[in-house]
């Protein structure tokens, strides 16, 4: 007697091991479900499977990868919410398995791509996708059984239902890193415009003279691709006038990258500037790119420039002739495109003339020179600045002050401010640090400026002299702060009406000049 040989069981614990890998093994979604469903060929004997997916917007239903079905026939394979057994699974989120196709009426067979075989049926198991109570696509699978297998149908159903799951998780996080891509473009392009704001040309406080030439020649250069020579003192403004440029030029959706020259040791300089190959030197362990690489397209700002050292000149002239750049320890040419703003609070046309900046690169940087004008030069915006700077840090502190009193503007005017606008800047915050109520008064101003204030009237004046001052200082403030209303302005001095009526007429204030 001959005995039957048994078909080979497919080993599921094999193939839901490859299917975890397959789906872990790469971010490309379709690549890992191409090979998901290949898998399953491979382990379960089937003949034809797709993997389905619900647009959300359209309510539409697509193949998005099949196997053992053409192109053409894969086209064809679109449906609506609850049309066939795949719209209905999808609908419903339950599993629909149909052990003859031939014998089920719900059975599209829109993709046309199934032939009954010999001696066997064909079986139809279309299990959902789902992301928790989301339906977002369906699986399908359908193989060939003999009429001896009624078992192995369902069997199938309940593998497919935990390979449905794993996909849903992958697909689901990609959906998830999608959406994170374009909140995060979206944010970028946000990011970006409020750079363009904060750096407009409005944002640079000035109504002098020299402010408004300044204004002038950012303007007519911003939209060109010249490079620009920035010259002034510290603490002028010139980094706030690289930024106006560049935000306002054809360049402003490319990098803008700083450098601070002065502040790279000159072993480092050619490394930072223009990167460095694997092994070039002890440490290197890696390529890197060096910043005229990452600012390609874009801006750079070489802050400082007339620290650079003279061998390191001779290299950044190359780049601003020849637009081309080689790493350290490498022999390969990089091209690049990059706008060239540099800045520096030396005499550079002295440095040319004493031999200790090079006369080639001077020229090549100083094709458009902006001078920035000291603080002392523009005495003019030195209380429009005070007061830019007292909304700023006030907003910031969570502080209700108001205004600058006449003695602190007095003393903010006679002070020579040698550290320029940043200097003004530093003071101002630190004014309204110490400030306790809606004034900064000259006491809150640093002792530098209290030293100035004090050397002009104040050293000759008798101590009756200054309580004298200072008390109408205090009337003045509170005339301000009351629009020259007299009662109003004597509650806030916790006085009477009478004798502030009575101090105002004694040193000759008139109320109307402050309504």
């Amino acid at each position: 007697m001959t005995q039957k040989t048994l078909p080979k069981k497919p080993d599921r614990i094999a193939c839901l091991y490859e299917v975890t890998t397959a789906i872990h093994s790469t971010l490309d979604m379709r690549k890992s479900l191409y090979k998901v469903l290949d898998i399953l060929s491979d382990h379960l004997g089937m003949k034809r499977g797709s993997i389905t997916l619900l647009n959300p917007e359209t309510s539409e239903i697509h193949i998005e990868v099949a196997h053992g079905i053409s192109p053409a026939a894969k086209t064809r394979g679109r449906y609506r919410l609850g049309e066939g057994i795949t719209g209905r699974v999808i609908e419903s989120g339950r599993a629909i398995t149909v052990p003859d196709i031939e014998a089920e009426p719900l059975f599209l067979a829109r993709t046309g791509a199934r032939m009954r075989p010999e001696g066997g049926k064909i079986s139809f198991v279309c299990v959902p996708i789902k992301d928790g109570p989301r339906v977002i696509g369906a699986l399908s699978v359908d193989s060939v059984h003999s009429e001896s297998e009624p078992q192995a149908v369902n069997e199938e159903e309940k593998f497919l239902t935990i390979i449905s799951g794993l996909i849903a998780q992958k697909v689901s996080l990609l959906e998830r890193i999608e959406r994170e891509k374009e909140q995060l473009s979206e944010e970028n392009l946000r990011l970006r415009r409020e750079l363009g704001k904060k750096y407009s040309f409005s944002n640079i406080a000035g109504n002098s003279r020299k402010m408004q030439e300044v204004f002038y020649l950012i303007t007519q250069v911003a939209k060109s691709n010249a490079n620009v020579l920035l010259l002034g003192e510290s603490g002028t403004g010139k980094e706030l006038a690289a930024n106006a440029i560049h935000y306002n030029s054809l360049r402003a959706n490319k990098p803008f990258v700083k450098i601070n020259c002065a502040a790279l040791p000159a072993n480092l300089v050619e490394a930072e500037l223009f990167g460095y190959e694997k092994g070039a030197f002890t440490g290197a362990s890696r390529q890197k790119e060096g910043k005229f690489e990452l600012a390609n397209g874009g801006t750079i700002f070489l802050d400082e420039i007339g620290s650079l050292a003279q061998e390191s000149q001779g290299k950044l002239l190359r780049v601003l002739q020849e637009r081309e750049l080689e790493r350290l320890g490498g022999t390969r040419t990089v091209k690049v495109n990059v706008r060239v703003i540099a800045a520096t609070n030396r005499d550079l046309a002295g440095a040319v003339e004493r031999g200790a900046f090079r006369e080639d690169l001077f020229y090549r940087l100083n094709v458009y020179p902006i001078y920035m004008p000291a603080l002392r030069e523009r005495e003019a915006d030195i209380l429009l600045l005070s007061d830019y700077f007292l909304e700023k840090y006030s907003k910031e502190y969570n502080k209700d002050i108001k205004r600058i009193s006449t003695p602190a503007i007095d003393a903010l005017m006679r002070y020579h401010w040698p550290g320029n606008v940043r200097e003004l800047e530093n003071c101002i915050e630190r004014a309204v640090l110490l400030c306790d109520d809606q004034v900064i008064h000259s006491y809150h101003l640093p002792p530098t400026l209290q030293t100035a204030e004090d050397t002009g009237t104040q050293q000759s004046q008798s101590f009756e002299e200054a309580v004298e001052r200072f008390e109408m200082e205090l009337l003045i403030d509170a005339l301000k702060t009351s629009r020259g209303n007299v009662r109003q302005a004597a509650v806030a001095l916790k006085s009477t009406e009478r004798i502030f009526g009575y101090k105002i007429k004694k040193y000759g204030i008139q109320p109307k000049q402050y309504r």
